[in-house]
């Protein structure tokens, strides 16, 4: 299948209007080779590991959350052009969806409320609001840590949680958890907490359950679908980035 006709039905998945105004050119195409595609890879990153493997598989495309540049250059780094050798060298296109995909139904947000086991689910600024069977701190938690296979860290404690807003990737800013507040939240699931939100949201359940793992369900569960919608081989590249504790 040609590229181009991947890239129309990325855009019907995920269309590019959906995405945050930071985001504008930084989605799409990140490396048009224009080649007939036979195989695709997903991950969330297009990191040297992910692209070495793709090229193993013998992928035509990458598809990645994150895109390799995001901030415009007019000097590549050596580190860059190691990374674009990579997918020169073996022919992989590179497609990044990034915010549009994180509002998209059945997307990032929608991927980490299913994970969760969310009931009722809507849809608030960018993330997902939904219901769980009521439960205490404790037990919610350690719900969150297994269903996404992660550590997480937590601040706050409740009897009862049994409204959970979620926000897929960086969230702990004010106007998501303010959302979350408004919508009657006891807890709001997302990462890269930071201190003056820990002090200003004493009154909700915050739990820190990573960047890689409230994201990464979103891009395992679109290897499916695009396997059924363009009948090609599509596999997953896991790569969670070892993080170290004492």
């Amino acid at each position: 299948m040609q590229l181009e006709e991947i890239v129309t039905v990325l855009e019907e998945i995920a269309p590019p209007e959906l995405a945050e105004d930071f985001d504008v050119g930084r989605i799409g195409l990140a490396l048009d080779l224009k080649n007939d595609v036979k195989k695709i890879a997903v991950a969330l990153d297009p990191t040297d590991y992910v692209l070495n493997r793709a090229a193993m598989i013998g992928a035509d495309l990458l598809i990645t959350h994150h895109t390799l540049i995001f901030h415009a250059v007019s000097c590549i780094s050596k580190e860059l052009a190691d990374s674009l050798k990579i997918a020169l060298d073996n022919g992989i296109s590179l497609y990044s969806m990034h915010t549009n995909f994180d509002k998209a139904k059945g997307g990032i947000n929608d991927a980490l409320a299913n994970r969760l086991g969310l009931s009722h689910i809507r849809e608030v600024p960018i993330g997902r609001i939904g219901k769980i069977t009521p439960c205490s701190t404790e037990t919610f938690v350690n719900h969150v840590a297994k269903c996404l296979n992660t550590h997480v860290q937590y601040t706050g404690n409740l009897e009862e949680i049994s409204t959970v807003m979620v926000f897929g990737g960086s969230g702990f800013r004010d106007q998501y958890i303010g959302a979350a507040r408004e919508y009657g939240a006891d807890a709001y699931v997302s990462s890269e907490m930071k201190h003056d939100i820990i002090r200003s949201y004493s009154d909700m359940v915050l739990v820190d359950a990573t960047h890689y793992a409230t994201e990464n369900p979103g891009m395992q569960d679109l290897c499916p679908v695009l396997a059924e919608r363009l009948k090609i081989d599509v596999e997953f590249i896991d790569h969670d980035p070892l993080i170290r504790t004492l």
